[in-house]
């Protein structure tokens, strides 16, 4: 049986690149867009921290788990609110390499864990639409216990610190997408899973891609009406059913490409009659024909190939 969170994971490839620490004191905020990596995460070490991401408003306390999955507006303050002279664009790193938000000098009230994690699949943009925008989880006992090892590590001086607490900010992902059950999320694929009868249509899809899915196959998947089940799947996953599956479909037919498939084959393996209707929906879905796309990445295979000794 296909887990389609797993399948989902290991198409986004998620690799965590910059790590920090991450201190407040007094009142402070932080404001503007995250561009540094389409996935973002904090763990609350001490403290509390106001979040707002786009318009969504939360309160992250120590032991919770943040990830915010898009390039999203936000700001970030001191539970206490600031005033708006007290407000930065950005930390001041501290000569313990802590980055600092509020007074420099003060004893620090908040501290966080903050990684950027970069997604190495080649259609991470079209499968971060598959995720919900905000993941808040708090109180769950194997995350609490992934939480806790990440604030030993941090305060700690050990060899090596920045790369296990990298490593930990990796597995704390993916423990987070899978305990959705604990999760204050927005609209996305975990909400959809949490609900047993949306999860058995996803599963399918995930299963069985090639086959001719209609919404009324997908709602008998589901033992729900017709209706029922396009109002409850659009609602919890932010999408139309037929949407899902079509980016899930474009997902999968750019990893067979690039496995250098044939584009008949991958018109097979992801649901269509010919290579030509595949054709059709590819260049609407992605801007550019199959065929193209599959000349462009071995192109830029090929040039990384050529750099690489260059470069040792």
């Amino acid at each position: 049986m296909v887990d389609p969170l797993t399948s989902v994971v290991t198409l986004l490839q998620p690799k965590m690149s910059y790590t920090k620490i991450v201190t407040g004191a007094g009142r402070w905020g932080v404001r503007g867009k995250l561009e540094e990596a389409p996935l973002f995460c904090c763990v609350v070490l001490e403290g509390k921290i106001r979040y707002t991401v786009d318009e969504l408003q939360l309160i992250a306390e120590a032991g919770d788990f943040l990830l915010i999955p898009s390039m999203s507006t936000f700001s970030a303050s001191s539970f206490d609110v600031p005033l708006e002279d007290e407000w930065q664009s950005e930390p001041v790193v501290l000569e313990n390499g802590e980055h600092r938000n509020g007074s420099a000098s003060a004893e620090a009230d908040v501290r966080s864990l903050v990684g950027f994690c970069q997604l190495t699949s080649p259609d991470a943009t079209l499968l971060l639409t598959l995720l919900p925008k905000v993941i808040l989880i708090r109180g769950d006992v194997r995350l609490t216990a992934l939480v806790q090892l990440a604030i030993d590590e941090a305060r700690s001086q050990r060899p090596a610190r920045d790369v296990v607490l990298e490593r930990l900010l990796e597995v704390l992902l993916i423990e987070a997408l899978r305990s959705s059950n604990n999760a204050v999320t927005s609209p996305g694929l975990l909400r959809g899973l949490a609900d047993t009868r949306l999860a058995n249509a996803i599963r399918r899809i995930h299963e069985s891609p090639e086959e001719p899915w209609t919404v009324a196959l997908l709602a008998k998947e589901s033992a729900l009406s017709r209706s029922t089940f396009f109002q409850r799947f659009s609602t919890a996953l932010g999408v139309t059913p037929m949407d899902y599956l079509l980016s899930w479909r474009m997902a999968l037919a750019k990893k067979f490409l690039d496995q250098k498939k044939s584009i008949t084959v991958v018109a097979a393996l992801v649901g269509y009659s010919s290579s030509s209707t595949f054709t059709v929906a590819f260049t609407r879905h992605t801007g550019m024909p199959p065929g193209q796309y599959s000349r462009l990445r071995q192109n830029a295979e090929a040039e990384n190939s050529a750099e690489a000794p260059a470069m040792s």
